[in-house]
């Protein structure tokens, strides 16, 4: 099979640069040092993918992301990176737990409700969430010692803290990113002093090279990337990752000026801006239309043809597609479910 066989849009993802990107965080941090982000994918063959590179603790954005990891085996030390209340699923995930085999569940806490819902549930492991700048989720960096006292009184076992300055994740100033970053590790380090435990969990894709400080970082995107993440510099490193994921079109009408491919809006992460594809200019999209025309120079292709859009956005362009197609070059050698969809 090709890429000329499969109906659009269809997800497909470049085989070698895929590997270039797990090798090359494999290099830099190695084993634990990652605790790769399944939300930024949602499969579990990428997921054992990353494992074979030696990544094999992950954190998660949902329940339903940590009960499927630990289903395909991937489950041995999973961290769900979000405040949960829900007591059905919270229930679900200690089930898991005490079914045995090799399953290990922490989850983020940030308020004594969050607490008391682990507790109910039967769950035993947790992190206390600090906020260090993102306005988002996680307690103020003076309470985090307190609500890991209140968590110990209820028998619930404090693995250390977590922090996300997901607001750094795009400077493209380097040094006054780094300076941002340590201001805000050394929040979660006051905090991790008031909290005690083994992890000190932070970081990104976009900050991966400038925790130092932290014991493992939470990058996702790299490993399969996207346009926004793509025009960052990371210091001497230059870009160590590829582009490897693209929503593949069928060009379905041409005009004089300007062509149309049958991927739209509902096949795109857009909050990040428009999609690029090489030597074109993206136009605009709507509900299942891109309208792009060639650089100055180029040719307007012809109706039939499949062409590469670069998403903007990794994360909810893959929540978009029910499967993922491995490439290289234009056959396809293998298919992977996004199989940790929904909630």
């Amino acid at each position: 099979m090709t890429i000329a066989d499969l109906p659009t849009p269809v997800l497909v993802l470049d085989a070698d640069a895929f590997e270039h990107n797990l090798a090359a965080m494999a290099a830099m941090l190695p084993g634990t040092r990652l605790r790769p982000h399944v939300k930024a994918h949602k499969c579990t063959g990428i997921a054992a993918a990353q494992a074979r590179h030696g990544h094999r603790t992950f954190t998660c954005a949902t329940p339903r992301e940590m009960l499927g990891m630990a289903a395909v085996g991937l489950g041995q030390d999973l961290l769900l990176a979000n405040e949960t209340l829900d007591p059905a699923r919270l229930a679900a995930m200690a089930a898991a737990v005490e079914a045995g085999g090799d399953v290990r569940m922490t989850i983020a806490v940030d308020s004594q409700a969050t607490i008391d819902a682990a507790a109910a549930a039967g769950l035993r492991d947790v992190l206390i969430d600090v906020n260090i700048g993102l306005p988002r989720c996680g307690c103020s960096p003076e309470d985090a010692g307190r609500l890991a006292d209140a968590a110990r009184t209820q028998g619930l076992t404090v693995r250390g803290v977590m922090g996300y300055e997901g607001h750094l994740m795009m400077l493209t100033d380097r040094d006054k990113k780094r300076s941002e970053v340590d201001a805000a590790v050394d929040l979660l380090l006051a905090a991790h002093a008031d909290v005690g435990g083994d992890i000190v969990s932070s970081g990104g894709t976009g900050t991966f090279d400038l925790h130092d400080r932290v014991t493992e970082v939470q990058a996702g995107s790299y490993a399969l990337m996207d346009t926004q993440y793509a025009t960052l510099e990371f210091g001497a490193l230059g870009q160590p990752f590829h582009l490897a994921l693209a929503v593949v079109g069928t060009v379905i009408s041409v005009s004089p000026q300007w062509a149309v491919l049958d991927v739209g809006l509902k096949a795109l992460g857009m909050d990040h801006g428009n999609p690029s594809i090489d030597d074109a200019a993206v136009w605009f999209c709507s509900d299942e239309h891109l309208t792009y025309s060639p650089d100055e120079g180029g040719t307007l292709p012809s109706t039939g043809d499949r062409v590469r859009v670069w998403p903007a956005h990794i994360d909810p362009t893959m929540a978009q597609h029910e499967r993922v197609h491995v490439v290289r070059g234009d056959e396809v050698i293998d298919m992977w479910p996004i199989d940790l969809r929904g909630w």
